[in-house]
């Protein structure tokens, strides 16, 4: 739920007080942002999934875009795309996790009553529940 009020907070802002970037930073910001929406979607797997932690997912985030920043920097002073790299894992990733999420999201009700199935089966609960 915080995470939806921080998304949406965000939309508000965005709407609110759109940036301006130089057109010589598009590239850069577009990058980052990705690497953004790639951690977002990743933590929230793993919140899914009971598996998040904070430090990690802030040294992924700030991690993944420091190495998309450089991989469109250096490409760009070598004259060569990149950039390409960074869209393409990036972009992997992001649909690998929505994907995960989706899983997720949909059978967890099913995982929630085999496991509730299987606890009776071996008798561990009384009649009782």
């Amino acid at each position: 739920m915080v995470e939806l009020l921080g998304l949406l907070a965000g939309l508000l802002l965005g709407l609110a007080r759109p940036l301006q970037f130089p057109a010589a930073m598009t590239l850069y910001a577009a990058v980052g942002l990705l690497a953004a929406l790639d951690s977002a979607l990743g933590g929230m797997r793993a919140r899914l999934k009971g598996e998040f932690h904070m430090a990690i997912f802030l040294s992924g985030t700030f991690g993944n875009a420091v190495i998309a920043v450089f991989l469109a920097w250096l490409g760009e002073k070598m004259g060569i795309p990149l950039y390409i790299a960074a869209v393409v894992a990036f972009g992997t990733r992001m649909f690998q996790n929505f994907g995960e999420i989706r899983r997720e999201l949909l059978t967890s009700g099913q995982k929630s009553d085999k496991i509730k199935q299987d606890i009776v089966d071996t008798g561990v609960l009384d009649d009782k529940g």
